[in-house]
């Protein structure tokens, strides 16, 4: 585990100095950083408050790395959402969405504008009580249940990579972004972020970053209680990349660095372990009570003293804040303006390649693909479904290359091995036949992943049975829309002789 020291700083910007501390006497003139961080505290604390329903503690902890993501690091066009050359950020932790929410309404997005921050977790809200990648652009994917969203993440990744692979030529590197996700303690419990984080270290994932909230709380109490682990030492163990950053709640220079070390390794996928304090600037900061409820209005009005602003207002926003932050709009739209250039002139070099490509992206399927499927008559022999099956996946690989999945180690018995490709591995990422092992959850969520990011249609394959194992990330396809082609055999009352379990 890499442990960066506070005073290391790589390529600084005009602008780096320390956020402000809870407890800087507010007799010096703040900062716009300073400001910027405690806007973003202080709009965590109402916005939860005003809901009286939902998670303070973790935006307020988080607010330092959120303020260095949107402000320097990700590639993102507010005017377009789905801008194919975008960065993508999963918010795994999606119970401190109020934190996304802001960034994306301070950053200029449409879809959550000052009116949605105050409805926050209301019926009919663009702001729901856990991110829904349907409502609001700008969110990914749909984050409830813990664990799932950095196992999405895993799955873009998977897709950046391979989409690069297939489409990218010299000069033209038209699938290039990171993703990035903020995870926390829950999200490390959570079965399926293992089964995921240990096939994305096998892979080598180097495009994969994620800055893990270690604030050492959970509902219950403090982690002590059930959780004691070395979260680094096992995200070692599992090929990544790891770094840590000491004070996260104040320490821009140290998170940035990690970022720019994570991003020189490009042979994994890179763990950043920041500690923070939930619910920084609260009275109850460092526990439990901040975690999964509204601070309480005398508590919310001293945060705002503490960090410089009006107590009785609400939902301040400075002047000098959001012009600061809503320069990403036109920042964005001249990256989108490049990338569509570069798209341009790949089009004029490689047309066959970049009309696949537009074909993918808006989800149309190709012509005549369903004249290509197998036909049978009546009174053939009879053949095995799961043979079928193999046969028809197959027929349509061969005219489909956005047809990308495999199977949790049943390959030869779900009839899934795609003729027409190789395996998706580390070295061989052109492959569209992925090797899950035996993860079915992690496989269902990497699937939705995959799909998420676009111009893919995955599919995954278990026995039947053994999809009660991954039935969360089965719900939140359907919930989220996926074209997600879910291939379960073995349903037969044959498969009795194996025993009841």
């Amino acid at each position: 585990v890499v442990v960066l020291p506070t005073f290391l700083t790589l390529n600084p910007l005009p602008h780096t100095r320390t956020p402000v501390e809870a407890n800087k006497s507010q007799t010096e003139m703040p900062s716009l950083l300073e400001k910027q961080i405690a806007t973003i505290r202080t709009l965590a604390a109402d916005v939860v408050q005003n809901a009286n329903s939902g998670h303070p503690g973790a935006p307020m902890g988080m607010a330092v790395m959120a303020h260095l993501l949107w402000d320097e690091i990700m590639k993102y066009s507010p005017k377009n959402p789905k801008w194919m050359g975008r960065d993508r950020f999963v918010l795994s932790n999606g119970h401190s969405c109020a934190l996304q929410y802001i960034m994306l309404h301070l950053t200029g997005y449409e879809d959550v504008q000052m009116g949605d921050l105050k409805k926050f977790r209301k019926l009919k809200s663009f702001c729901p009580g856990h991110p829904e990648c349907h409502l609001s652009g700008g969110v990914e994917v749909s984050t409830g249940p813990l664990g799932q969203g950095i196992s999405n993440a895993v799955g873009m990744a998977i897709a950046e990579s391979h989409m690069a692979a297939t489409y990218n030529k010299p000069g033209f590197d038209i699938f290039d972004n990171y993703t990035f996700v903020f995870t926390g303690d829950g999200c490390m419990q959570e079965g399926v972020a293992s089964e995921a984080c240990s096939l994305a270290g096998h892979l080598g994932l180097g495009k994969l970053i994620v800055l893990y909230d270690d604030n050492n709380i959970t509902i219950d109490g403090d982690t002590t209680l059930s959780f004691t682990e070395d979260v680094g030492k096992r995200f070692e163990a599992y090929g990544w990349h790891v770094l840590e950053v000491k004070d996260a709640n104040r320490d821009i220079d140290a998170i940035r660095a990690a970022i720019t070390l994570a991003k020189q390794e490009t042979s994994k996928p890179s763990f950043i372990k920041c500690r923070t304090v939930i619910g920084f600037g609260s009275t109850k900061q460092g526990t439990h009570g901040v975690h999964g409820s509204p601070l309480g209005d005398e508590d919310v009005k001293q945060v705002k003293e503490k960090f410089g602003f009006d107590s009785k207002e609400t939902f301040v926003v400075p002047e000098d804040v959001l012009k600061a932050y809503r320069t990403k709009v036109e920042a964005g739209s001249k990256l989108e303006e490049s990338w569509n250039s570069k798209f341009k002139a790949y089009e004029a070099k490689y047309p066959d390649l970049a009309s696949e490509i537009t074909r993918r992206i808006a989800g149309k399927l190709p012509e005549g693909w369903a004249d290509k499927l197998p036909k049978y008559k009546p009174g053939e022999k009879a053949v095995a479904t799961r043979s079928l099956s193999g046969k028809a996946l197959n027929a349509l690989a061969n005219i489909m290359p956005e047809l990308v999945g495999g199977s949790a180690d049943l390959t030869p018995s779900n009839k899934t091995a795609l003729a027409c490709t190789v395996d998706y591995q580390k070295d061989t990422p052109h492959g569209r036949y992925m090797r899950f092992g035996v993860r079915e959850h992690g496989m269902g969520a990497i699937g939705n992943g995959m799909q998420a990011y676009g111009g893919i249609v995955p599919f995954t394959a278990t026995f039947l049975t053994f999809i009660e194992y991954m039935f969360p990330a089965v719900r939140l396809a359907a919930l989220s829309g996926h074209k997600h082609l879910f291939i379960m055999t073995h349903d037969s009352i044959g498969v009795g002789e194996d025993g009841p379990t």
